[in-house]
């Protein structure tokens, strides 16, 4: 069991809760930092190895230089806190330079801590446009400013973790679904709304896609860690001081269509689909076709344990459960980690 600390920003996030989950379970301490006043705390996991630190994202720097020593040194920093994910904020290139500064002064930060690696959270949207299969050597043409301000970063933190020493890796997650996901994820409407025999509004769904479930999600990302932090001599094309950027998707990829038919089936076309209805965002309706060699070739291998199916299945009974009465004196929302 490996013992050791890491450092988590977005820990209240849908992806950011279940990878400290994972490192949880696997025996590792847990630092979150967390906004001051978060609504989304009861996310996190209760547990005796989790330390709930109070900061927002652009303190986290001042913060760090006057409480490192209390936070303690770490291996790892997972930067996946970032603001403005909305509609009305993803293409404010105002809110996303601030992003970008924020991010940068976790580098910074994860230094301090004395981390020797650092992962942070990118997205399928850096590429743009592509027509055929996305590999992360190609050239990228972010289309809003959310995509160009994650391609800003990267491009300003390879240099800078090379500078301070730390193995840098871009995590370019593509669509990650299960419980807890946004409400307003198309995963997440689709078995809500048509389990209710509601009316679902679509895009024609003619495009290509790709989907990976949470718990395949958090454990490539755990498995890379192990790979960053291990011994095994590098490959001449995988050089960690000169920034990995590395693709997180499944390798089930096929029309969108197909996944929402599936949805259908699966809630015993409970509700309805109207495909063409709704309408698509600055971006449009891209094509996404992740190739994934380099995630499995730095993982040794790695596979997915879940179907799109057994994904969608467990993710409905997930819900179910949540939605179950509480035993009489059950908390949601356990307090008991250890504050700083």
């Amino acid at each position: 069991m490996d013992h050791k600390r890491i450092v988590i920003t977005g820990a209240t996030g849908f992806i950011g809760s279940n990878l400290a989950r994972l490192f949880l379970e696997k025996g590792t301490e847990v630092v979150v930092l967390v906004r001051p006043g978060s609504v989304h705390m009861e996310a996190l996991p209760s547990h005796e190895r989790l330390r709930i630190v109070p900061c927002a994202l652009e303190h986290v720097l001042d913060y760090v230089k006057e409480h490192k020593e209390e936070i303690g040194p770490a291996e790892g920093f997972f930067h996946l806190a970032w603001g403005g994910v909305n509609r009305e904020e993803i293409d404010s290139p105002e809110v996303q330079a601030r992003n970008v500064a924020a991010s940068l002064d976790c580098v910074r930060a994860a230094h301090l801590l004395q981390c020797s690696v650092f992962m942070d959270a990118g997205s399928r949207v850096e590429y743009g446009a592509v027509d055929g299969q996305m590999k992360e050597e190609l050239e990228c043409h972010p289309i809003n400013q959310y995509g160009k301000a994650k391609l800003e970063f990267y491009q300003k933190a390879v240099p800078l973790c090379k500078t301070l020493g730390m193995a840098y890796c871009h995590l370019r997650f593509f669509s990650v679904y299960g419980y807890g996901d946004h409400p307003w994820s198309i995963i997440s409407t689709l078995v809500r709304e048509l389990r209710r025999d509601h009316t679902v509004s679509l895009s024609a769904c003619l495009h290509q896609w790709n989907f990976m479930y949470i718990e395949d999600a958090v454990q490539a990302v755990y498995e890379l860690y192990q790979r960053f932090i291990g011994e095994k001599a590098w490959g001449p094309e995988a050089k960690p001081e000169d920034g990995i950027i590395v693709n997180l998707a499944g390798r089930d990829t096929r029309t969108l269509r197909s996944f929402v038919e599936e949805i259908h089936e699966i809630v015993g076309k409970k509700g309805s689909l109207e495909y063409g209805t709704f309408k698509q965002g600055k971006e449009g309706a891209l094509s996404v076709c992740p190739d994934i060699t380099r995630l499995e070739a730095l993982t040794g291998g790695w596979h997915e344990k879940y179907s799109f199916r057994q994904g969608i299945l467990e993710m409905i009974e997930r819900e179910e459960q949540s939605m179950a009465p509480k035993p009489e004196g059950h908390d949601n929302i356990q307090k008991e980690a250890e504050r700083i």
